[in-house]
Parts: C-alpha cells; sequence; structure tokens
C-alpha cells in the first residue's frame, strides 16, 4: 500500500512532464492542446518502435491508425452528390452541388489534401467534410485528388500523380461532363496538399498545349521549401505542439526519399551554406525579411552557414528541385 502511494505520484508527475509544453500565451485551451500533442506524439512513438522492430513502416502504421480512428460526424449534405472516379489514373473524389435554375456552368476546385505526402486520405472524413462544406457553400464542383503516398511511393511521384488527375480534369470534353465553367476554376490544397497545389500551378502555367488553366490558386499554410529550415516562423515555433520542427523536416526527408542521419545537417542549413554551389542561384531571390513587418521579424536571426555540406544536395537534389520546393521557381 506504501509502494502505491509512492508510484502513483510518480505516474503522475512523469504523466504531467510528458504532457506539459510552454505555449504562447494567446493559445486558446492550452491543455487540451498539449492533451492533442502527447497523444500523437505517443501515437508516433510506438509506430517507431514498430518500424524498429521490423514490423512495418512507422507511416503505414500512423496513417493506419489515423483512418481507424477517423470517427469525425459527418456534415449532412444530402443535395451534394459524391462519386469516386479515376482521372488518368489517378483517384479522385468528386462533389457536385445540385443545378440552379438556369445556371449552366459552376465554378470548380481542384482540392489536394495535405498531411506531409504520407498521411490522411480524400476519403477521410475530416477532407470528404471539407470538399461537400466547399461544394455547397461555393456552389461549385469539387475534385478531391487521392495522390499515392510516402512510403508507397516518394517525390516525384505525389506531384506527377497531383498534375495528371488536374491535368485530366482541365480537358474540355470532361470540364463539359461535370458542367464546369473553363474559365472558373481554382487549385487549392493545405500543407503539403498546398505544397503540390503550387508545383502543379506553375507547370499548368507553363504548358503551351493546354487550352484551360486555374484563374485561382488558393494555398493553406502550405509547405513551400525546404531551403531554410531557419525562417522567422521556424524559430519561433521550432517546438509547437504536433508538428515541431523536426518533424517537419522528417517529413521532408520521406518525401524526398532521404535518410534521418541528414536531419540534423537540414535543421543548421548545412545543404545551402555559402559554399554550396548549387544553391547560390537561388539565395538572391529568398530574402525572407524583405515582406515581414517588425512585430512578425521578432528576435529573428538568419542562419547562413559559411561552410557546409555540399554532398547532401548531390545526394538529394529534390532539394534545389522546383517541382519539390516551388518557391525557388522563376518569378
Amino acid at each position: 500500500m506504501r509502494a502505491a502511494w509512492v508510484l502513483l505520484p510518480a505516474l503522475a508527475a512523469l504523466s504531467a512532464y510528458y504532457v506539459y509544453l510552454p505555449l504562447p500565451g494567446a493559445v486558446s485551451d492550452p491543455w487540451k492542446l498539449m492533451l492533442l500533442d502527447a497523444t500523437f506524439r505517443a501515437v508516433q512513438q510506438t509506430c517507431h518502435l514498430i518500424h524498429y522492430l521490423r514490423l512495418s513502416h512507422h507511416l503505414i502504421v500512423l496513417n493506419y491508425l489515423i483512418c481507424t480512428f477517423d470517427k469525425l460526424k459527418s456534415v449532412s449534405s444530402e443535395d451534394i452528390k459524391i462519386t469516386d472516379a479515376v482521372f488518368d489514373g489517378v483517384e479522385v473524389r468528386v462533389f457536385e452541388p445540385p443545378a440552379e435554375g438556369d445556371e449552366s456552368l459552376k465554378r470548380s476546385v481542384v482540392y489536394i489534401h495535405g498531411g506531409g505526402w504520407a498521411l490522411a486520405s480524400a476519403r477521410t472524413s475530416l477532407y470528404n467534410n471539407l470538399c461537400r462544406i466547399m461544394a455547397e457553400s461555393l456552389n461549385a464542383v469539387v475534385v478531391s485528388v487521392e495522390y499515392r503516398l510516402v512510403p508507397e511511393v516518394c517525390f516525384p511521384e505525389q506531384y506527377h500523380d497531383a498534375l495528371r488527375a488536374t491535368k485530366h480534369f482541365l480537358q474540355p470534353d470532361v470540364l463539359a461532363e461535370y458542367s464546369v465553367d473553363p474559365s472558373r476554376i481554382a487549385i487549392s490544397g493545405d500543407s503539403a496538399g498546398g505544397n503540390l497545389a503550387a508545383a502543379v500551378c506553375q507547370q499548368l502555367s507553363k504548358d503551351e498545349d493546354l487550352t484551360v488553366r486555374p484563374k485561382l490558386q488558393a494555398l493553406i499554410y502550405p509547405v513551400l521549401q525546404a531551403f531554410d529550415f531557419n525562417t522567422p516562423s521556424y524559430q519561433q515555433n521550432m517546438n509547437m505542439p504536433v508538428l515541431p520542427r523536426y518533424v517537419m523536416v522528417n517529413y521532408w526527408i520521406d518525401y524526398i526519399n532521404g535518410n534521418y542521419d541528414l536531419a540534423h545537417e537540414l535543421l543548421v542549413n548545412n545543404h545551402t551554406a555559402l559554399n554550396v554551389g548549387r544553391a547560390l542561384s537561388f539565395r538572391a531571390r529568398l530574402n525572407w525579411t524583405s515582406l515581414l513587418p517588425p512585430s512578425f521579424k521578432k528576435s529573428y536571426k538568419p542562419v547562413v552557414q559559411t561552410t557546409g555540406t555540399a554532398a547532401i544536395v548531390e545526394r538529394l537534389p529534390a532539394l534545389l528541385d522546383v517541382r519539390a520546393v516551388p518557391l525557388l521557381a522563376d518569378d
């Protein structure tokens, strides 16, 4: 009995230590956020243990758990027609609102989901609900792209899937099938999906064979570069819950099929040091602070290494490939 009185406070203290994170004062419901983060960390660590034991890849296990416990309440929208289709070999989910009055053509959104190029699905309730809401509130045909994920495939396959599906949809006969106005098409995505949306949009703008192109690009907290992991936002949020900086670096490594041994080199910007010749041509166009007011810069200190490891870019050329890092593209 006496041992239990000692053990219980010790377990409580350890649990509190595991859960607690210092958060900015402006965060609402901080304990909810800390509990969410602790749960996610515990799940990730379990998945990494399974990976270490060579039972399965940790991202496969994590995605399986996400989809298994995907129990969010479905949004009621009986008027939205939802169909699964295949666009040039890529699975998509199409959300169509009902025709209204004498309206003949509708606007449209091609949506690419996030998840670190490795998690989630157009069919999970999170993105299913989001696309239903968009279709209903915008009165738009929404095409949600079900691109293949890491570790099944790595860059550039996710990009190719998103590009093929989008180009297929932009064909005049396909747009006519879904009663879409060719002059009112947007492309959008969140996080890694925003990365793919930006890269696809850049490629479409250069494709001279296309007769229809997106009118609008709407990116939601997109991942646009792997050149500098010490931008003001990375420095200020490096230990934020759910997606700290080192986890983001690991998602990049998984996406470009790298090795986790390189994580520290990337975190300190050794891959884009001043002696890395292939990176020099991009540096002039990447003045992160030029558009930021002082209130956002805060205590920002640029991290520019004089000497680094040029071999990283040789091993991982995708770090400077605009299809993976669309912020490096020409203006």
